[in-house]
């Protein structure tokens, strides 16, 4: 498969551009607001085409398939660009900026007939799956997740701390922490969150929710841009626990997960793996074989209303029903 890709964000550099050169597919088209940006980072990678403009990428690169990884407000606009130049689409978390504007982008890809992932690349990795699967089979009537995602943001002007942009802990790291809990628990009832703007930017740069169930079962969530890195999640049941650290943005070398299972204690390790190719190998595989993504439109939705709930109590002070 051959990619276009929207932007030379850090993220694209960093992680998805490597993924792609450890893969069979190929990134043969890079636009930049800047096209010197797009030109330098083209002859990093090989690239052969370079466009200073995102639409002229999309009206004339020869590509099957777009990676999105743009600010979070301008995401739902160049999905849909994209769907009508009848391009797949590979979006950066989260897809759109609330569960409205999701819904209209995945009905928007629907129409045309492209395939839409949201690339959690987390979701994607062997530990993850590994995980969920001690969770789901082994585990016996689990109470409670805990996730968090925080670390220290030092820059003042940063796409993060702009309201326009749909910035804020929340949308940039927290949606992992969502993401967990409603992969072990399913979707809750209510919610409620706090949260502190640090910054006076306009946005959340810390932020505590929890998520309610029936029968008492909580998920609880963190976010922030104003301490020390942290990443991790834990599943708690009756009968044990299973621990995850360095969860989402993983560390190269070898990893780790830890549980107590009905008395038993394990730590498992795993072999290094590149998340961001095994992501981009799964929408690869879904497109050719007319599959439904692991992280599909309906999965960023369900994240998306979870997401606006949070935040609603947050601005409101008051639980949430969803």
């Amino acid at each position: 498969m051959d990619f276009g890709v929207l932007s030379t964000a850090g993220i694209a550099q960093k992680a998805f551009l490597p993924g792609i050169e450890a893969s069979d597919h190929a990134v043969t088209a890079i636009a930049s607001r800047d096209e010197a940006d797009a030109r330098a980072v083209a002859a990093e990678y090989g690239i052969g085409e370079t466009y200073g403009d995102y639409g002229e990428l999309i009206a004339n690169a020869d590509v099957d398939a777009l990676y999105i990884p743009l600010p979070n407000a301008l995401h739902a606009e160049w999905t849909k660009r994209a769907a009508d130049a009848g391009l797949d689409v590979l979006c950066e978390k989260p897809l759109a900026v609330d569960t409205a504007e999701a819904r209209d982008v995945v009905d928007h890809c629907a129409d045309r007939g492209v395939a839409l992932m949201e690339a959690f690349m987390y979701r994607y990795h062997p530990r993850t799956e590994r995980a969920f699967a001690l969770a789901r089979d082994e585990l016996e009537d689990v109470r409670s997740v805990t996730a968090t995602f925080k670390y220290r943001l030092d820059r003042t002007e940063d796409i993060r701390l702009s309201p326009e942009l749909a910035g804020g802990s929340l949308m940039d790291v927290g949606c992992y922490a969502v993401s967990v809990v409603r992969q072990a628990l399913g979707e809750p009832e209510r919610a409620y969150a706090t949260a502190a703007d640090t910054r006076d930017a306009g946005v959340d740069t810390e932020l505590t929710g929890i998520l309610e169930y029936a029968d008492g079962v909580t998920g609880r969530v963190s976010s922030g841009f104003d301490t020390e890195g942290v990443q991790r999640y834990r599943i708690e049941a009756t009968n044990g626990w299973v621990e995850v650290q360095d969860a989402f943005d993983i560390p190269e070398g070898e990893l780790s997960l830890e549980y107590r299972i009905d008395g038993r204690h394990g730590v498992e390790t795993l072999d290094p793996v590149d998340q961001f190719r095994l992501e981009i190998d799964h929408f690869a595989d879904c497109v050719a074989a007319d599959r439904t993504p692991r992280t599909d439109g309906d999965e960023a939705i369900a994240n998306m209303r979870v997401l606006d709930a949070l935040s609603e109590s947050a601005e409101r002070d008051r639980p949430v029903d969803l």
